[in-house]
């Protein structure tokens, strides 16, 4: 059950990243082609497209974290087994749930301050793109505490990149 409301929000959020990149060559695409064909432009178009990326790269990153393909150094920690390296796997967690909770916090922050504030061209709140590291900051932490759960339970997968296949670089 949990699987299948997993892969439909997976399906959703490519969804909307896929909506998000077309929007974005609309806008910058369309916006070249009428400056330099008729001398004119959207006057939206950067707006816009700064938006769409702010959403499209906190949405990536958060799928890019569930899936264990975020950035990470474990020159040391890939050979650590046993007790060092589930302690190493922890204090992993301890920080980066550290860094999500400043995150989350200076997104909100940033969020009722961007209410007050509209944009130039488009007049939306600027809360908006605020919005995007906010919901990243949540779900990180919420797949944080999934992943931290499901090891407590003796339930860890693999971590991605880790296979004969493809070497991390």
């Amino acid at each position: 059950m949990s699987k299948v409301i997993f892969s439909t929000v997976r399906n959703a959020v490519e969804a909307l990243m896929a909506l998000s990149l077309l929007g974005m060559v609309i806008a910058v695409f369309g916006n070249v082609v009428l400056r330099y064909f008729w001398g004119t432009g959207w006057v939206v178009s950067e707006e816009l497209s700064r938006l769409l990326f702010v959403w499209l790269v906190c949405l990536s990153a958060t799928l890019a974290f569930g899936d264990r393909q975020h950035l990470g150094f474990d020159l040391v920690t890939e050979r650590l087994h046993g007790v060092p390296a589930a302690l190493c796997r922890w204090l992993s967690r301890g920080l980066m749930a550290l860094a999500l909770y400043y995150l989350i916090k200076g997104s909100w922050e940033q969020v009722l301050v961007g209410m007050e504030s509209r944009s130039p061209v488009m007049n939306y709140p600027l809360a908006l793109g605020a919005a995007g590291t906010l919901v990243m900051g949540c779900c990180m932490a919420l797949l944080l505490l999934l992943q931290s759960w499901n090891e407590l339970r003796g339930h860890t997968p693999p971590d991605a990149g880790h296979t004969d296949e493809g070497a991390r670089t």
